[in-house]
């Protein structure tokens, strides 16, 4: 990986070395707020449209209101997007389908966290593996045609730290035997991973120039960590988490930046995983992956379950 090592050493990268964008389409999900909305605006800002994958629609368009006072010239299209529910996600593929040719830029950024009890989908998943991981690979499976009509197209799958303390739980992946809020976060985080992993495996053996890469923000003060945890119930921990944030955690602004570098940066080479230098926080490097994350036969296992509960075959 000589070329993302190479790319890591800029270490004052910021978002104004994000190379010109013009006439290119992107998608964003979740990007109303927090690393979304700081994503959305950053590739608007350099000239491409960007589709703005929403859950709320009213925040959706409200946030798009607002970009376009940071950035008059911005070219913004607010959709709706649940990736809580595949029956959405194949609706927004579609409606996608239907007026673009060709994608180049697709950010699976949004997420759910820590939710104090079990909850689930529409399809009855686990509602983090079924929203940050299930429905982003959905969803990057319905555009992938429209991927690979573009030249050296990217895929940035956003993780976590968190990963590097999760398991997949093959034998009870739904966690409906063993469910804890940070336990599932950190799973669905893990299989974030496989999952661009894998992808970047397979377009290498067919011979694809769309890269499939992974970003996370280290610890980035964002309203992630004050929405999942607080669903219901306000425990010490969550408490405590959203404390620590506030205090030491970068802006969601710099967060934003390793997912960024991973969209636009020229020397990004597929596979790579980027987040801040120095580990919580800093300028965009190469991040290290846990050996969980590296499992090469998670990754093709994950990648058959998946499909199978999805309905989604790339």
């Amino acid at each position: 990986m000589a070329a993302a090592d190479e790319g890591a050493a800029r270490v004052t990268w910021t978002a104004s070395d994000i190379p010109d964008l013009s006439g290119r389409i992107a998608v964003v999900t979740g990007a109303n707020s927090g690393l979304g909305f700081e994503t959305a605006k950053a590739l608007a800002e350099h000239g491409a449209s960007v589709i703005m994958g929403c859950r709320d629609e009213t925040r959706c368009a409200s946030a798009a209101d607002r970009l376009r006072k940071l950035a008059p010239t911005a070219h913004l299209e607010p959709m709706r997007l649940d990736l809580a529910d595949l029956d959405s996600v194949r609706s927004f593929a579609e409606a996608f389908g239907a007026s673009h040719d060709t994608l180049d830029i697709l950010v699976n950024n949004a997420g759910v966290m820590a939710p104090p009890h079990r909850l689930e989908t529409k399809q009855g998943f686990e509602l983090q593996l079924g929203t940050n991981h299930l429905g982003h690979f959905a969803l990057t499976g319905l555009l992938t045609p429209l991927l690979l009509r573009s030249p050296g197209s990217r895929v940035v799958t956003v993780s976590s730290i968190s990963h590097e303390t999760g398991e997949m739980h093959f034998d009870d992946l739904q966690l409906q035997r063993g469910y804890t809020p940070y336990g599932a976060y950190s799973q669905s985080k893990l299989a974030n991973v496989l999952f661009m992993s894998e992808f970047d495996r397979r377009l290498r053996a067919a011979g694809a120039d769309t890269l499939s890469v992974g970003a996370h923000p280290g610890f980035a003060s964002t309203c992630l960590q004050a929405t999942g945890p607080f669903m219901g119930s306000r425990p010490l921990r969550s408490w405590l988490t959203l404390a620590a944030v506030r205090v030491v955690g970068q802006s969601a602004q710099r967060g934003a930046e390793p997912q960024l570098f991973a969209a636009t940066a020229p020397e990004v080479t597929g596979g790579a995983y980027f987040g801040p230098k120095h580990r919580i926080s800093g300028h965009p490097a190469v991040s290290t992956m846990s050996s969980r994350a590296r499992d090469g036969a998670s990754a093709a296992r994950l990648w058959d379950v998946s499909e199978a509960l999805t309905g989604v075959e790339y």
